[in-house]
């Protein structure tokens, strides 16, 4: 049963992750306008951006984790079905 429950928590397609990485910049991007009325100026917008920086890097990371455990997949298929 655990192990079933544990599914729903792992991204298999992109099309998940991109809707992970959309929620993410969601919630960023609402924390962002938060900090421009909380800081106004410069620092409010700089935070801003920090907030949406970080959504990019977790989304590229996301992303290339799911292409990585693709071709490891692929690449542990053919050693173990070596075609004579």
């Amino acid at each position: 049963m655990w192990t079933k429950v544990k599914r729903l928590f792992v991204i298999k397609t992109r099309w998940e992750a991109y809707l992970i990485i959309y929620a993410l910049a969601l919630g960023a991007m609402t924390r962002g306008a938060q900090y421009t009325v909380e800081y106004p100026g410069l620092s409010g917008y700089l935070l801003m951006a920090a907030t949406a920086g970080a959504v990019f890097l977790g989304g590229a990371k996301i992303l290339d984790a799911i292409r990585y455990e693709k071709e490891a997949k692929m690449e542990s298929q053919t050693r173990e079905d070596p075609v004579d």
